[in-house]
C-alpha cells in the first residue's frame, strides 16, 4: 500500500518524462538560436567592415552576395531549429494527451506506440516549412530586401503587405477551422486516431499540417520583424501558445489581426504620403 503511494503511476511517469524531453528540446533549440544570433551579428559586422575596407564594396553589395552550400545548410538548420523551439510548446497539450490515451489503450491490450513517433511526424511538417522559409530567405536576401542574411525586411511595401495579409487571415474561416483542431486535442484524437507506428506518424503529420495551416502567415512575419530578432521570435511563440491554449485564444488571434492590419496599413500609407 505504502509502496503504491510512493511509486508514481505509469501515466504520471510518462507525463514527467515527456514534459522533461519536450522542455530539453525547447531549451536546446533556443540555446542554439542564441549562439547563431551572436555568431551572425559578429560575422555580419566583420564581413561588412572587412570587405568594404579591403575591396571598396558597399554594405548593400555584401548583403546580396549569393549563398554557398554551407550557408544554405546553415540557414536550413537554423530555420528548422527555430520552428522546433517556437512550435513544440504550443503542441505540448496534444503530445501529452496522445501519450495518455496511448498508455490507457495499452491497459486495454491495444498496441503501444512511442510518443516520439507522433512528435517526429509533427516536426517533419515544420521541417518542410523550413525548406520553404529558407528559400524565401534566400530570395529576399539576394534581392536586398533584408538587412543582412538574418535581418528584417527593408521593404515597407513587403512588410506592410505581409502584416495586412496576416491580419486578415486571422479572421478567415480557414484559420478558424485549423485553429479549432489545435485547440481541441481530444476532438482531434477521437476523429484522427490511427493504430500502430505508421498511424502515430500519420497523426503527427496531420496535426502538424493543421498547425502549419493555422500559423504559416504568422511565421512569415519573422521576415518583417527580423529573422534573428529573438525578442520578436519569443513574442510570436508566446502568441501562438496563447492562441491555442488560452480560454479566449480565438479572440486573442482576431484582436491581433486587427492590430496587424492597422500596423501594415500605416506602413503602406507612409509610402503613399512620401
Amino acid at each position: 500500500m505504502i509502496g503504491s503511494l510512493i511509486s508514481p503511476s505509469p501515466l504520471n511517469r510518462d507525463r514527467f518524462i515527456i514534459l522533461a524531453g519536450l522542455l530539453l528540446l525547447v531549451v536546446v533549440s533556443w540555446g542554439y538560436l542564441f549562439l547563431v544570433s551572436n555568431d551572425m551579428n559578429n560575422s555580419d559586422i566583420q564581413m561588412t567592415s572587412g570587405m568594404g575596407d579591403d575591396f571598396g564594396m558597399s554594405a548593400a553589395t555584401v548583403r546580396i552576395m549569393p549563398w554557398n552550400a554551407t550557408e544554405w545548410v546553415s540557414m536550413f538548420i537554423m530555420w528548422s531549429v527555430m520552428m522546433v523551439g517556437m512550435m513544440i510548446p504550443s503542441a505540448s497539450p496534444m503530445i501529452l494527451l496522445f501519450s495518455k490515451v496511448n498508455r490507457q489503450r495499452q491497459y486495454e491490450n491495444q498496441p503501444y506506440v512511442r510518443t516520439s513517433i507522433f512528435v517526429i511526424g509533427y516536426v517533419i511538417v515544420w521541417t518542410f516549412f523550413s525548406v520553404v522559409a529558407t528559400f524565401a530567405n534566400f530570395v529576399l536576401h539576394t534581392n536586398a530586401l533584408l538587412s543582412g542574411m538574418m535581418g528584417q525586411s527593408e521593404s515597407a511595401i513587403l512588410g506592410g503587405c505581409l502584416l495586412v495579409a496576416a491580419g486578415i487571415f486571422q479572421w478567415t474561416p480557414w484559420k478558424n477551422a485549423c485553429l479549432n483542431q489545435c485547440r481541441t486535442p481530444m476532438g482531434f484524437l477521437m476523429t484522427e486516431w490511427r493504430d500502430g507506428g505508421i498511424g502515430a506518424l500519420k497523426m503527427g503529420l496531420r496535426h502538424g499540417l493543421y498547425c502549419m495551416a493555422c500559423c504559416w502567415l504568422i511565421m512569415l512575419l519573422i521576415f518583417v520583424l527580423g529573422v534573428m530578432n529573438l525578442v520578436w521570435i519569443a513574442a510570436l511563440s508566446i502568441f501562438v501558445l496563447l492562441e491555442k491554449v488560452a480560454p479566449k485564444g480565438l479572440w486573442i488571434g482576431r484582436a491581433s489581426g486587427v492590430g496587424l492590419v492597422i500596423w501594415g496599413a500605416s506602413l503602406l500609407l507612409n509610402i503613399i504620403e512620401t
